[in-house]
Order: C-alpha cells, then sequence, then structure tokens
C-alpha cells in the first residue's frame, strides 16, 4: 500500500514544526552520517542530511527545540549550518525563497568553486614539474630532489588545507572521514620522503627515480613519495572541483524554477494602478498583467481575453487561451492582451511554492537503498584504515622492502574513499527530479521510483484523465421541419439561462457557430427540474427536453443509439413538436490513445475506471484502444478503492491516475499514485508524482523518467561499490602507485556526477 508523506514545510505530526538547515564544509557521506546522528540524539528531533543537497531536513518539537539549537549543534559538530528560507516564503530582502534561500546558496557554492580553482591552479602549476621530474630520469639533474620538495611543501601546506583543516577537525570529535584518509597518505608520503631525503641516501646528488604502476620501490630510504604527496593532492583537488560544479549544475533545474515568479505586481487599487512588491498581494486583490509580463501569483481572470504560456510549468509549449473566469497560474507569461486578475493564493500557497515544497522534500529523502550506503560508509573508513595498517604489516612479513609495504598501504588510504557511494543515489535524484520539474512532472519522493520499476497495471480514472471533463456538443440530428443551423441556434438560445454541463456545451457550440451576430434575445425562461429548459425565442415556444417516449422513428433512434454510446442526447421542441436531437458527450482527450500506446510500450497494461454508465465508458475504451474486459463502469468512490484492492488482490502492482476528489483514497490505495495536477488539491497530496498538464502523456513520461532516474542510481551504486571492490584488493597487493590511486578515486567521483547530469537531457 502507498502511503503518502507528508509536504515539505508542514509538520509531519500534531506538535511538530519543520526546517531545513544549509550545511557547510561536509566532504563525504561520513560527515553527513555524523551530522545527522548528533541531530537525531536531540529531543524530539527526526533528521535527515543529504550530501549530495548539503541540506538537513528537521522535523522537531518547537517546545523543546529552536532552529538555533539545531544550526548550533551542527556546528558543534565542526560544520557551518544556517536556516534556509521555506519553499515560497520571502527571504528578507523580498525574494522568494525558493526552498534553499538560492542567493546565500549560489553565492556560497561560487565561493567555495572559486577557492577550489586558486587551489587546483596553484597545486597544479608546483605539482605537475614534481611528477615529471619524479617519473622522467632524463629530467633528473643534481639535486632535483630538494627542488621538488620547495614545490610539494605549498601543494601540501596549501593546496590540501582543505583535506588537512577537515580531518583535523574530525579527529576532535572522535571521527574518521574521506579526509582522514587523504590527511594520513599525503601526511605519510610527505614524512617518508623527508626523512629519506635528510636521514637516507636520498638526498645524495645524482639520485634517480623511475615511474612504476605498481608500488615497487628500492631501498628503505633510497626513493621519495613527493609525486604521491603532490599530485594525490592535485588530483583530489580537480575532482572536488568538477564534482562541485556539477553538484551546482544539478539543481540548477529547480532554482531556475523557482526564481521564475514576478518580483512586483501592478495592483488596482480605486481604479487607479499601482506597483508593489509580490509579497504584499493578498487575496482577492486585482493585479493588472500586461502582455509579455509574469503572471504575479494564482488567480481568476476578471476582465481580458489572452493566451498564456505555462511551459515553465507544465512543459508544454503550446499556450493556452484564456477569457474571464479562467484561472491562471503564478510565474506563468502573459502573451497577448492585457488581464485583470484576482489572486486567489499568494505566498506559501501559489503553485509555484507548492512545486518547490514537493521537488525539495523529495530531494532531502533517501532512498532506502542510500540508507544502506549511508550505514556502510559509517564504518567504512575505520576499516579501511585497519586493512592499510593490515596491508603494511603483512607487506614486511612476506618480505617486501619497507618502502614497498609502505606504499601499498598508503595506495589502499587513497583509493577507498567512499565519496562515489555517497554521491551515487542522491546525484541521480537531484537531477531527476529537477528535470522532472521543468517538465511539468512532480515525484514526490525516492521510494516512488522503485514502484515504477514494479508497476504492471495502471487504472486510469476516465472524466478529467482520459477524457477532458467538459461535455462538448457531437452532433445535431433534424426532421424536415428546421434546419441544423436553426436547430442549434434556437437550442443554444434557451440553453443560454442553463447552468447545467449539457447547456453550456450547446451555448459554446451554438456562440461559435452563430459568429459576430450572437444569438438572438429569450423571454419567458424556466427550468424544468430534472427534465431540461424552456423559453421564448422569436415568437415561438422552444424547450430543450430530455429524451421522452413520443418521438418521431427517425429521432427515437438516434437516441437510442446516442445512450447506448454512453452520450447524453436532448431533444429541441418547437412549438411543442420534437424537431431535432442534439448529442453531448465528454470528449476524448486528443493525447489520450497515443498516451495509452505508449502505456503499453512501457509493460501496463491499462484499466479504464469510472462512475459513469458501461455504455459510456465503453464508447471511451474502443476510442482509445483498452480492452473491453478491462472497463470498470458505474463504480462509486467507495468502490474505486474496492476494485485497486481486487487487482492488488491478483497480484498485480498498480498504479493508479486520476484527479478528483473521488479518486484521492484509490491513489492513496494504489503502489503508485499519479494525480494529475490540473485536478483537485486532495488528489494532488494523495499522489506519488503530479502531472502539471493535462492529459495522459505526462503519466508515461513520468514512468519513463522515474524508471530512467532509477536506472541511473543502479548504475552509479555499482560503478561504485565495484570501484572499491575491485581497487582496494589490488592496491592491498602493491599494484597500485598511490598517485594513480589518487586519480583513480577522484575520477570515480566524477563520473557518478556526470552520469546523473545525463539525466538532464531526458526528452
Amino acid at each position: 500500500m502507498n502511503n503518502p508523506t507528508k509536504s515539505a514545510g508542514f509538520p509531519a505530526t500534531a506538535g511538530t514544526a519543520h526546517t531545513d538547515l544549509a550545511v557547510t564544509g561536509m566532504t563525504c557521506t561520513s560527515c553527513s552520517g555524523r551530522v545527522e546522528r548528533k541531530l537525531n540524539r536531540l529531543d524530539g528531533v527526526t533528521a535527515t542530511v543529504n550530501f549530495a543537497t548539503e541540506t538537513a531536513s528537521v522535523d522537531f518539537n518547537p517546545d523543546l527545540i529552536t532552529p538555533d539549537d539545531l544550526v548550533s549543534v551542527v556546528e558543534q559538530t565542526g560544520y557551518g549550518a544556517s536556516i534556509v528560507a521555506p519553499a515560497g516564503s520571502e527571504t528578507d530582502d523580498g525574494v522568494d525563497g525558493g526552498g534553499a534561500a538560492p542567493d546565500a546558496a549560489d553565492a556560497a557554492r561560487a565561493e567555495e568553486i572559486a577557492d577550489l580553482r586558486r587551489r587546483l591552479i596553484v597545486s597544479a602549476v608546483c605539482g605537475l614539474p614534481v611528477m615529471l621530474l619524479s617519473m622522467v630520469p632524463a629530467f633528473q639533474f643534481d639535486h632535483w630532489q630538494w627542488v621538488a620538495l620547495a614545490l610539494t611543501v605549498p601543494v601540501f601546506f596549501w593546496g590540501g588545507l582543505p583535506f588537512h583543516r577537515a580531518a583535523i577537525t574530525n579527529l576532535r570529535h572522535g571521527a574518521f572521514t574521506m579526509d582522514t584518509l587523504v590527511s594520513m597518505g599525503t601526511t605519510t608520503a610527505l614524512l617518508w620522503s623527508v626523512v629519506a631525503l635528510t636521514v637516507g641516501d636520498a638526498g645524495r646528488p645524482g639520485m634517480t627515480m623511475h615511474f612504476h604502476f605498481r608500488a615497487d620501490s628500492g631501498s628503505a630510504l633510497s626513493e621519495i613519495y613527493l609525486d604521491t604527496a603532490a599530485m594525490v593532492i592535485v588530483f583530489l583537488l580537480l575532482g572536488r572541483w568538477f564534482e562541485a560544479r556539477a553538484k551546482g549544475r544539478s539543481s540548477q533545474a529547480l532554482r531556475a524554477l523557482l526564481t521564475l515568479g514576478a518580483k512586483e505586481a501592478t495592483v488596482l487599487i480605486d481604479g487607479r494602478e499601482q506597483q508593489i512588491p509580490v509579497d504584499r498581494l493578498s487575496v482577492d486583490d486585482e493585479f493588472v498583467v500586461r502582455p509579455g509580463e509574469t503572471v504575479a501569483t494564482d488567480g481568476v481572470i476578471v476582465s481580458g481575453t489572452s493566451s498564456v504560456d505555462e511551459s515553465m510549468l507544465t512543459g508544454e509549449s503550446m499556450p493556452v487561451d484564456v477569457i474571464p473566469g479562467d484561472t491562471v497560474t503564478g510565474a506563468t507569461v502573459n502573451n497577448s492582451g492585457r488581464l485583470v486578475v484576482r489572486a486567489t493564493r499568494v505566498g506559501g500557497e501559489t503553485t509555484l511554492a507548492r512545486i518547490g515544497r514537493m521537488v525539495t522534500d523529495a530531494q532531502s529523502r533517501k532512498a532506502p537503498v542510500q540508507r544502506l550506503v549511508d550505514r556502510i560508509s559509517q564504518v567504512f573508513v575505520p576499516v579501511v584504515m585497519a586493512v592499510s595498517l593490515v596491508t603494511l604489516l603483512a607487506h614486511l612479513l612476506l618480505g617486501s622492502t619497507t618502502a614497498e609495504a609502505f606504499t601499498a598501504a598508503v595506495a589502499v588510504l587513497i583509493i577507498a574513499c567512499p565519496c562515489a557511494l555517497g554521491l551515487a543515489t542522491p546525484t541521480a535524484l537531484l537531477v531527476g527530479t529537477g528535470r522532472g520539474a521543468q517538465m511539468g512532472l512532480l515525484i514526490k519522493g525516492p521510494e516512488v521510483l522503485e514502484s515504477t520499476r514494479r508497476v504492471d497495471t495502471i487504472v486510469l480514472d476516465k472524466t478529467g484523465t482520459v477524457t477532458t471533463g467538459e461535455m462538448a456538443l457531437s452532433d445535431v440530428t433534424t426532421t424536415p421541419a428546421v434546419s441544423r443551423g436553426e436547430a442549434l441556434r434556437l437550442a443554444g438560445t434557451v440553453e443560454q439561462g442553463s447552468e447545467h454541463p449539457v447547456g453550456r456545451a450547446i451555448v459554446t457550440a451554438a456562440t461559435a457557430e452563430a459568429g459576430e451576430g450572437g444569438l438572438p434575445e429569450f423571454s419567458g425562461f424556466t427550468a424544468h427540474a430534472g427534465s431540461g429548459v424552456s423559453a421564448t425565442v422569436d415568437g415561438q415556444d422552444i424547450s430543450v427536453l430530455r429524451p421522452g417516449d413520443e418521438l418521431p422513428e427517425e429521432l427515437a433512434s438516434v437516441v437510442a443509439d446516442a445512450q447506448s454510446d454512453g452520450a447524453t442526447p436532448v431533444i429541441l421542441h418547437v412549438d411543442g413538436a420534437p424537431t431535432a436531437v442534439l448529442t453531448v458527450r465528454d470528449r476524448v482527450r486528443d493525447s489520450s490513445k497515443a498516451a495509452i500506446r505508449s502505456l503499453r510500450d512501457l509493460g501496463l497494461t491499462p484499466v479504464l475506471l469510472t462512475g459513469d454508465n458501461r455504455g459510456a465508458a465503453s464508447a471511451v475504451a474502443r476510442e482509445v484502444g483498452i480492452d473491453p474486459d478491462d472497463v470498470l463502469a458505474g463504480v462509486l468512490p467507495e468502490g474505486k478503492v474496492a476494485e485497486v484492492r481486487r487487482l492488488q488482490g491478483e497480484g498485480r502492482t498498480v498504479a493508479m491516475a486520476g484527479d478528483g476528489v473521488n479518486d484521492a483514497a484509490a491513489l492513496a490505495q494504489a503502489d503508485l499514485g499519479l494525480s494529475m495536477g490540473t485536478g483537485t488539491d486532495v488528489a494532488i497530496e494523495a499522489g506519488d508524482i503530479t502531472l502539471m498538464r493535462d492529459g495522459l502523456d505526462g503519466v508515461a513520461d513520468a514512468i519513463r523518467l522515474s524508471r530512467a532516474t532509477l536506472k541511473t542510481i543502479h548504475g552509479n551504486l555499482f560503478w561504485a561499490f565495484g570501484y572499491n571492490i575491485i581497487l582496494i584488493p589490488v592496491a592491498a597487493m602493491g599494484w597500485l602507485n598511490p598517485m594513480l590511486a589518487g586519480a583513480a578515486m577522484a575520477l570515480s567521483s566524477v563520473f557518478v556526477v556526470t552520469n546523473s547530469l545525463r539525466l538532464r537531457t531526458f526528452r
């Protein structure tokens, strides 16, 4: 059974508050795991720390803990922390927080990248000559080793400062992280080299060295490892620089989406226009949106017609035509006419803010496999240190030289960094959910991905999902007493007084056909409860009524065919005589047939579920390509849950797509709930994936994206685990030079992040 989780920004339970913290200074999952454990030791606190997003998502009891207390705990653990603005809230400068205080977060990341770049450039300029001098005997002039030492010192102390500083900070707290391994390995290499130069015979004039792929060496103190100390730091700085840049790009999609909102609104006050900051808008305020401007907040059009570009929220490039009474969404763009809009949602309640909460919540949570990886990472570093010590002792006992034993032990320390493991899941999730938000597909959490892989049946609500949910005139059949155009004109005129969906469909068709002349005046309008309407038009008594028993044969057969096909026929009476049948039906969406074909291609069996009669359901099923045996008609809201349970009882893994209040329980019951974002709030909250655009084509896209994200996670984990499983024994056997170990370790993290970034191109 699907268990909907809370949305970010809302308390998980009564008496619980929620906040997000930006955490700085974390260098691997051991760091994030330690911060998470420290936070969770506090009374009334449940925290999840995400290394990839560098955030902590915290639920806490406000009677026991304050957000400042949480920040203090993180700082006492040895890292920096700050409270981030909730999605949709306003920061002090009036800018939408968007879920991560984007300006501050981007500035901090930019500074980190710039600092890494400076250290990388200086270290590379100094380290590359050291590597060439150590590898190529032709470059080795007298006393070259002392020049190499002079070049290595700034690389070790300044270039490697982030690693050494983090290692010392963690050591003070009794913790071991990736930085511990790096700092120990490079420090040992440098100290060994200094001893060899000063005590051993490595400092003699004319000393030569050769490069070895393996951890081979000469006598104990005859060779130096300055190239290892320098180039390991260069390679790791290069990897961390690439990683920081890639992590920044991985969340670009969401940040770009959340900064789309207007900063100012043109409000009508006593009929006069006045510019105000968008955060000062209130519900029921009326504001003006001119062509090319961004809609300030969610609202209803009071006056004006236009087309609105909703692509940034729905992923659909086609503009949507809007008229008075239609709803518009904040952050969409007005393409043509001047609109006056009445605000219905402001601040944190807008669609854009809700998208931010849903996506940031999904990114802050951990997939089950990530929790396993975190547990492995917590014990990984101490185990690696033990393996390194065993490697050193084993080589010495087996007769290797001290230098060879030392080199193998250092290689083990450096090759074993668990960064790639820690980045495998969260970076893929970060990119996948961000790309989904760009396409109007909101994935609520990592556990959803596993469900998309397993589903084999998809239950589709008919009205509003497969169909448009809006009645439309499909046919007009007349007797010789009246023409088609006249019948539609008369029926449309009378139905202008009706609010019934059937009546509105007839009026829409009649108005379109009447053109500029419009429909004639009517008088004496009467609504007949449950049967129809009547009025006087051009001196004639006109009625539009439900079919009765006494109909001409040609009209009776049309009515019977329409009813058997699931349509709704009504009869036009002119001065009491039935003269025409107007057939109205819920129109199937243009994209539904192709979408259902796509769902079949994904291995899913579509099932049509509706409260309508079987005739209507069967007609829709035939049109879109659903098997008659997979049509469930006449199902009440509580029956929808029962049908989903019945399918699950047959051993099927069931997805459900719907948009109404009566679908919410079934969406929650399904193994995977897909709610149409154009539907009701309760359906959106009940679903696991929300589709912000009309139509079923988004359902297939959402499943494809989810499966692609899951496949990327599995690929990342396979690489990260395989890399460590293969190369740690290789290093322990003495078959890997520590410098190459550093390069391989850095490249593993870069590979995982860049592999995740491929999801940005998902179509």
